[in-house]
């Protein structure tokens, strides 16, 4: 793409983002939401709806030519919301902070600017993340097996 182009296209993504995550203002409050927290608070869809407008923004970064370690940050600030969003009343509050569209146009936007530092950074996020879900997987399995043992050894009797 020419830059002038990617300068559209960021320019685009930024005030969609800004739709999503900030164009509604909380009165009373110093904070803003935005279209992606209305639509979240739909039953049952509407995470999964929001979750679907954020990865437009993903798409973009993927045709604007962002490496896969931006991608998969990008991803998990959208997966985070998504899960995070679907709880009742706590959701609701974590859309007001979280702001994952905006998240990911900024990154976007220092991978646009600065490459090598953006994809460091977001590899070494992405290699954080892995180990931290393979030491809950062992975790997890670890306490499977002890929780089988104990109830063998009870059935058992010895």
């Amino acid at each position: 793409m020419v830059t002038n182009d990617k300068d559209k296209a960021r320019n685009r993504l930024e005030r969609l983002a800004w739709y999503l995550d900030n164009s509604i203002p909380i009165p009373g409050l110093n904070a803003s939401v935005g279209l992606d927290a209305l639509i979240g608070l739909l039953p049952g869809v509407g995470d999964t709806i929001g979750a679907l407008l954020s990865s437009y923004i993903l798409s973009a970064a993927a045709r604007l030519g962002a490496p896969k370690s931006v991608l998969l940050k990008m991803a998990f600030n959208i997966a985070l919301d998504a899960v995070v969003g679907a709880l009742p009343v706590l959701g609701d509050f974590f859309d007001i902070v979280w702001k994952a569209n905006q998240r990911n146009v900024q990154l976007l936007g220092d991978y646009l600017d600065k490459p090598r530092k953006t994809v460091v950074a977001s590899r070494l996020f992405v290699w954080t993340l892995g180990l931290l879900l393979m030491g809950l997987v062992m975790f997890i399995g670890l306490l499977s097996f002890l929780l089988v043992r104990a109830l063998w050894f009870a059935v058992s009797g010895t």
